[in-house]
């Protein structure tokens, strides 16, 4: 199988999360670790823009990457808060709760794709990524000045997780209901 762009991008940005994580957890780098781990959480974020924007843009949507995509972002984005809660830096519950949404919502579209549908990311979810991308980068920086903004980018994190949630469901409700009998 012949990998495109916008797949090798999906699979680079796993391969960096195993990195992201060794100098986010250690001193490995000395002072420059949190500065490393924010270098590859940013690159490896942008990777996520990236290989969609390419993929639509030049038509080089696959399956690999309609399975690897959401998956190497969930890995990224989870990867990072289980850190932060042994940092502690995050509470777990918050943690369980954002969680707990990305399992729904797969589940979701597992159930979509047997009926044939392509559910796609509304605006909360879109405006959640990006709240929950900042709140990350300002774990990482992890300013003390800061602390207030980090503690507000979290807790909107937290609420765009949960609305985005509700719209979605409410959105979709009819592909839970049951069909003719089967």
């Amino acid at each position: 199988m012949k990998m495109n762009l916008p797949n090798k991008l999906t699979i680079l940005r796993v391969i960096l999360i195993p990195f992201f994580i060794l100098f986010l957890m250690t001193d490995l780098a000395g002072g420059a670790s949190k500065w490393i781990a924010l270098a590859i959480f940013v690159v490896a974020s942008v990777t996520d823009f990236l290989d969609g924007y390419i993929a639509r843009k030049y038509n080089m949507i696959s399956n690999f990457g309609k399975f690897m995509d959401p998956l190497a972002d969930k890995l990224l984005v989870c990867s990072a808060m289980i850190c932060f809660v042994e940092l502690e830096r995050m509470p777990a519950w918050i943690v369980v709760i954002i969680i707990a949404r990305e399992f729904i919502i797969s589940g979701f579209r597992l159930v979509a794709v047997e009926q044939g549908r392509v559910i796609a990311a509304g605006w909360w979810g879109k405006f959640k990524t990006a709240f929950t991308m900042f709140m990350e980068i300002a774990m990482i920086i992890n300013i003390p000045e800061l602390e207030i903004v980090t503690l507000i980018l979290m807790y909107v994190s937290l609420a765009l997780t949960l609305i985005s949630l509700f719209d979605y469901l409410i959105r979709n409700r009819d592909v839970l209901k049951e069909g003719d009998g089967k």
